[in-house]
């Protein structure tokens, strides 16, 4: 496929504010979540809550939705009593008026209402906080990520019902299929999006049954792959360490997969929803395409 032929414009980065965790968290640890969660005295310097924003012909894609506002405005967000306790000691959220899903797409140059598609990694509160906006769109999500959402007590397992099965959304959910394409080897199943290989989605779960990652091709560019919650950090990812929440099992098999495709892709970018350096890391892969 020639440049001439992207389907991509564009692919850009907000982030709606940011959030402090536990360094457990971030991993690796040896202690049991429910142990750190109610110990740890420390917090990581503040994180990023990141949005992909993805212009292609057939419509403007985000991947992930961000952190709402309202986290941090209104005192009845969240749920009450125990599980109040658990959100409180889990993470600490910052985001300023401008700090928005709406502003930080205007000072991209679009508007709430250019978003065609919106793809959800998982469904923990900074990914899905922009659905209240989209209604217009089509929110996509893996199956086993929505059923996730209707097993008994979901706001113990980080998933308010409250903020995510909003009247007027258009939900698409998706299974992945066996994809005939070597080329991203290990994967071996897989849903393209627009039908054209430009963004696939890839089951990757273990930060929670359903996470889905991106994985973005363009011709003449280094390919993208965005992966939610599966790191806080792509140097912890590429040595194969773990984050201290998830099913440890499913995210081994889960980084040994991206980890597989890297070496099949030196050029991979690997792109989390809070690392840091993920916005640096994709500045760097569309500049070396601007050079070649």
């Amino acid at each position: 496929m020639k440049a001439s032929t992207d389907p991509i414009k564009r692919v850009s980065v907000l982030s709606t504010g940011s959030v402090a965790i536990r360094p457990e968290h971030v991993g690796p640890t040896w202690k049991n979540p429910y142990f750190w969660l109610f110990t740890s005295t420390r917090w990581t310097t503040p994180l990023p809550i990141n949005v992909y924003v993805i212009e292609h012909r057939d419509g403007l894609v985000l991947f992930d939705t961000g952190q709402d506002r309202a986290s941090v405005t209104d005192p009845n967000y969240f749920p009450g009593g125990f599980n109040k306790l658990i959100y409180s000691r889990l993470a600490k959220f910052a985001i300023e008026p401008d700090e928005t899903l709406t502003a930080g797409l205007s000072r991209l140059g679009y508007a709430i209402d250019d978003v065609d598609t919106a793809v959800i990694s998982h469904l923990h509160q900074d990914h899905i906080g922009g659905l209240p906006l989209l209604g217009h769109a089509d929110i996509v999500i893996s199956h086993a990520e929505w059923e996730s959402l209707h097993k008994p007590l979901p706001e113990a397992r980080g998933l308010m019902p409250s903020h995510i099965d909003l009247p007027g959304l258009s939900w698409k959910r998706i299974t992945p299929e066996p994809l005939a394409d070597p080329t991203v080897a290990p994967f071996s199943t897989g849903h393209d999006l627009f039908g054209d290989g430009s963004l696939l989605l890839l089951a990757t779960p273990g930060h929670t049954p359903g996470s889905l990652s991106m994985l973005i091709r363009r011709p003449d560019h280094a390919p993208l792959i965005l992966v939610g919650d599966l790191t806080y950090d792509d140097d912890l990812l590429a040595a194969g360490a773990l984050p201290g929440v998830g099913d440890k099992k499913q995210m081994r098999d889960a980084v040994n997969k991206v980890n597989a495709l890297r070496a099949t892709m030196p050029d991979l970018a690997v792109l989390a929803a809070h690392d840091p350096g993920a916005a640096d890391r994709l500045a760097g892969a569309l500049s070396r395409a601007q050079r070649a």
